[in-house]
């Protein structure tokens, strides 16, 4: 398989691991309810929003200061931890409970703590991407019960501006990439497009970032070793070429995006699907009515725009892209199940 083959592999390795997290969301809507995992009295108040943005501000700016301060391990130690809560969380909605002491399920305990003993022993790609489509289904059921209509927009809407802040203006998103993608953690999916390739075994990914060219390499993909050439030696004919199409390409041995760009349009997914009424497509075990579905396709549609932008050689904000399709696509399926828009966007009852 040549490399053009391996990338589109690869992407649509993506593809099927942001289709494992929406789906894995919706089929823990339902259980979580059951189990009373709605995180805030009043689901519908938009408030909410305000706090949980919040919220993330605070914790990029811990850890920012975290890795200034050299503090990654207490950064990978606390991942680690939610990782295995949210690993327990889920497990205790889909193991049945042949082994219980009191109310604690102990197979789903034990699958908790073993995910957290993967990831600290042996964080290869494929324990980071089943750890992170595991963790990133918890949170964006939890989210999605614990967010009405309303709120779920605004806070898709605040983090779509503030990540092309981050990314654009500020440019610290970058850095905070850089900086927890060493740490073999799963904020990110990691793709790669080679079977050899390990994830333990490449080192440092500065300047990798949701598929951004290795630093050594400019943008057409030549290498740049960081030292003028000598003035007096022959021009290489080889040098002077016409770039070609694998030169806008470079080789790449694995795809990065962030884990956060496939919870954050997913928390809308199963919001839809929990509070919107709607025909439900009579899915088993899947909370899916028209406007998640439509949801689930915008964000494919801005997953795949950005996997394109991405592979020119630049790092890209995804969430604007994400989570506008997100949003336009639920509104799409709201529309076409006869439902207003005022209605979609939780606004008939204020």
């Amino acid at each position: 398989m040549n490399d053009r083959g391996r990338i589109l592999a690869a992407v649509g390795v993506t593809v099927l691991l942001f289709l494992g997290v929406q789906f894995g969301a919706l089929a823990l809507v339902e259980p979580f309810q059951e189990s009373e995992r709605q995180a805030v009295e009043n689901p519908d108040d938009p408030t909410n929003s305000v706090v949980y943005f919040a919220v993330i501000l605070v914790t990029t700016a811990f850890m920012l200061a975290a890795f200034k301060y050299d503090l990654q391990w207490l950064i990978r130690g606390l991942v680690i931890a939610v990782s295995a809560m949210l690993g327990w969380f889920v497990f205790a909605e889909i193991v049945p409970p042949v082994l219980v002491v009191g109310s604690l399920n102990l197979l789903a305990l034990l699958g908790g703590l073993g995910v957290g003993f993967a990831l600290l022993v042996y964080p290869e790609w494929y324990v980071i991407d089943t750890a992170g489509v595991l963790m990133g289904a918890g949170a964006a059921g939890l989210f999605g019960i614990s967010f009405g209509l309303l709120p779920a927009i605004l806070l898709l809407t605040a983090l779509a501006i503030y990540d092309a802040i981050s990314v654009y203006k500020t440019k610290h998103m970058l850095s905070l990439a850089e900086g927890v993608m060493d740490l073999k953690i799963p904020v990110v999916l990691v793709v790669p497009t080679r079977l050899s390739y390990s994830y333990l075994a490449a080192g440092s990914t500065d300047g990798v970032i949701e598929g951004d060219v290795p630093a050594d390499r400019e943008r057409d993909g030549s290498l740049n070793p960081g030292s003028d050439p000598d003035p007096d030696s022959e021009p290489d004919p080889d040098d002077t070429a016409p770039p070609t199409e694998d030169d806008a390409h470079p080789e790449r041995d694995a795809l990065f995006i962030g884990l956060g760009d496939a919870v954050i349009p997913t928390i809308l997914v199963a919001s839809a699907a929990y509070f919107l009424e709607a025909p439900t497509l009579g899915i088993p075990g899947i909370a899916m009515n028209v406007p998640a579905l439509g949801a689930i396709v915008g964000t494919i549609a801005g997953l795949l725009v950005l996997m394109y932008m991405v592979m020119q050689g630049k790092p890209h904000a995804g969430l604007p892209l994400l989570n506008g399709g997100a949003i336009s696509g639920y509104l799409v399926g709201a529309v076409a199940s006869g439902i207003s828009v005022a209605t979609a966007l939780g606004l008939s009852g204020i």
